[in-house]
């Protein structure tokens, strides 16, 4: 008997250099012949690393992934600025690195760690009255951007092989590598921008996990569904949220879109998952599958309402 495929769940994807995030989804599209396919977090041509791709109904869970802690390593290379604050732009201007030290870039970096204000790139896919700001940037257009509060957890030094730096960076999501660079010249005065990025990590997953997009084309030129083998669960993406086993009654209401009181003893969570507070739950069929998320709408007396329900 033949066992049944998934066809929804998340891949780890390690994006190859000079290609869009978008390039991605559509490739893995092409590979998966599947429509439903979206990213998490835009990764530029330049950059390569972990790209978070989610498959038919797991985009339903995009919005859970897009606020995880994100790493970096990053070659910041001093002395020149660039219009698009990375090594594909146009050179705006050059300095001299040579009085630029260790120490000096060492006594740089404590004032861009924990929660500061960034103002994003005016080469950047945030939108402003509806239209990406890179539209009117390359428009010529005058642009104001406001800035925007990030968190860097970690600036680990790495290397300096003047005018390099290359650092491993830990940071919230948001938080865009080429303006550091940018921010790191200014406070350097020698300006400076980004000339390589890899993601290391887009929480939980690691480069490690990551598969090729060669790989998984490769694969599914010999098996058309080759590409399934590198398919973690959709519910990965939640694993952060408390879980809840329904019984059979429960079930038929939860996939009808009605409320359900739910017993405080039933739910499980761990350490990572403090239930005080916790307001959406994971809940599963008897059977194991993922059946929907839900949403506390009554506290006193225990009511959850389905928030998302997916198909099993």
């Amino acid at each position: 008997m033949a066992t049944h495929q998934p066809t929804s769940g998340i891949l780890i994807i390690d994006k190859p250099k000079g290609i869009t995030s978008h390039d991605v989804v559509a490739r893995v599209r092409k590979v998966t012949g599947i429509r439903k396919v979206g990213h998490t977090g835009t990764l530029d041509p330049l950059a390569t690393g972990v790209l978070v791709i989610c498959v038919g109904q797991a985009t339903r869970l995009i919005e859970y992934l897009v606020s995880g802690l994100k790493k970096y390593r990053a070659t910041i290379r001093f002395g020149a600025t660039t219009d698009t604050l990375d090594s594909e732009g146009q050179i705006l201007s050059q300095h001299d690195v040579s009085p630029l030290t260790p120490a000096r870039l060492e006594q740089i970096l404590p004032a861009f760690l924990g929660e500061i204000e960034q103002i994003p790139p005016i080469f950047s896919a945030i939108k402003q009255d509806g239209r990406p700001l890179y539209k009117a940037a390359r428009a010529r257009k005058s642009i104001t951007v406001e800035p925007r509060r990030i968190t860097v957890h970690a600036l680990d030094w790495v290397s300096w092989a003047a005018p390099d730096l290359m650092l491993d960076v830990s940071c919230s999501a948001g938080t865009y590598i080429r303006a550091l660079a940018r921010d790191l010249g200014e406070a350097a005065g020698t300006g400076a921008y980004l000339a390589e990025l890899t993601r290391t990590a887009n929480h939980p997953w690691l480069l490690d996990d990551a598969v090729s997009l060669n790989t998984l084309v490769r694969e599914t030129e010999t098996n058309p569904a080759g590409w399934q083998k590198y398919l973690l669960p959709m519910d990965e993406a939640i694993e952060h949220l408390p879980k809840l086993i329904l019984d059979e009654p429960a079930v038929i209401r939860v996939k009808h879109g009605n409320k359900v009181q739910i017993a405080q003893e039933q739910i499980e969570f761990d350490d990572r998952q403090a239930l005080f507070g916790a307001n959406l739950l994971r809940a599963y069929l008897p059977s194991g599958e993922l059946l929907a998320i839900l949403e506390l709408v009554e506290a006193n007396d225990n009511i959850w309402q389905p928030k998302k329900v997916f198909q099993t």
